[in-house]
């Protein structure tokens, strides 16, 4: 995803620059791009007026609703206290062409928002080239990812892969960052979609074995069984996972060592999940100690919005960062 620091209002500019470009890479026409344009203007805008200080990120994505430009505006300003309001179309956010969040969700295919009164506010946008997403479809799952500021290579990589039954998924953290790192993650993501169909302990172990020739990482596996309720997790490194449910995190086991080079076992472990519960995977670029469990009602949220608050409010600055956020099923 592009990252870009809104602080005042000659970023805005940038922010609009930068989405419109994505946009026109992923084959929009000029009238597409400019609902991209309009969308990201007001929300980079709302945060220099009253959110700063604040991000944009801009990415793409593809799942079972389509595929298309997403747009995720966060901030640690005051919050939104009447988000009612905030969101009645024509209600301006101080001026903006755009006339208010409410425009933005009219443009946008999918759109939602989670605020909390002292604790900032985080907005997400999805638009496809074509206005058509599929009716009453919902989003599986929902990833940021990030690399470090001044690196144009990322060095975590994630995947996911849906199954009849269920889905498993992947974070790949590469040693370090930078190119190097990249290229660990990218042969780990290659090398999961060559073994998806087997179980987790086999596909990581399958990775361990081909990553020997890279500076390997941190990886780890899980698998979703919608008919068992179970999630299994397996784990080299401190790829860090959690199930969230109503009543709480649980947090994931991983044992220690560099997938590629350093592993004593590979072993798999079983946790409960229901099919309205959250998995929660992250590189080490999130802090350990993440956690939802302080923001009311934002385990309902879009899943790429979830992620969005755990790396605003988690992400260290010293390495690349993912968080990928998946719902055991659509509900």
């Amino acid at each position: 995803m592009h990252r870009i620091t809104v602080t005042e209002a000659s970023q805005v500019a940038e922010a609009r620059r930068r989405a419109v470009a994505v946009a026109q890479g992923i084959g929009f026409d000029e009238t597409a791009a400019g609902r991209v344009a309009l969308v990201v203007t007001e929300l980079a805008t709302n945060i220099v007026k009253y959110g700063v200080p604040g991000e944009v990120l801009v990415g793409t994505y593809e799942d079972g609703t389509g595929s298309g430009i997403e747009i995720l505006a966060l901030d640690q300003g005051p919050g939104v206290s009447d988000l009612g309001s905030a969101l009645r179309d024509g209600h301006s956010t101080g001026g903006s062409a755009g006339e208010g969040l409410g425009a933005v969700r009219r443009l946008a295919d999918a759109f939602d928002i989670v605020s909390r009164p002292g604790s900032g506010t985080a907005v997400l946008a999805r638009m496809s080239g074509v206005r058509s997403t599929a009716p009453g479809a919902e989003a599986t799952f929902g990833s940021v990812t990030v690399p470090l500021k001044g690196e144009t290579a990322n060095g975590d990589a994630y995947g996911i892969h849906e199954r009849a039954d269920g889905w498993t998924a992947i974070v790949a953290d590469g040693l370090g960052h930078g190119p190097d790192a990249a290229k660990a993650s990218e042969e780990a993501l290659r090398l999961f979609r060559r073994n998806q169909d087997k179980p987790p302990a086999a596909i990581l172990s399958d990775i361990h074995a081909g990553l020997s020739h890279t500076r390997g990482g941190a990886i780890s596996v899980a698998r979703y069984g919608r008919d068992a309720s179970t999630l299994t997790f397996t784990g080299i490194g401190n790829v860090l996972g959690a199930v969230v449910s109503g009543t709480g995190t649980k947090r994931t086991v991983s044992l220690a060592g560099t997938a590629g080079h350093a592993a004593r076992r590979i072993q798999e472990f079983e946790y409960p999940m229901r099919p309205d519960d959250l998995f929660v995977l992250c590189s080490d670029g999130i802090a350990t100690g993440f956690s939802i469990d302080g923001y009311p009602g934002l385990a309902r949220a879009h899943p790429t919005l979830v992620a969005g608050v755990i790396f605003r409010d988690f992400a260290r600055a010293r390495d690349d960062a993912t968080v990928l956020v998946v719902r055991g099923q659509v509900r």
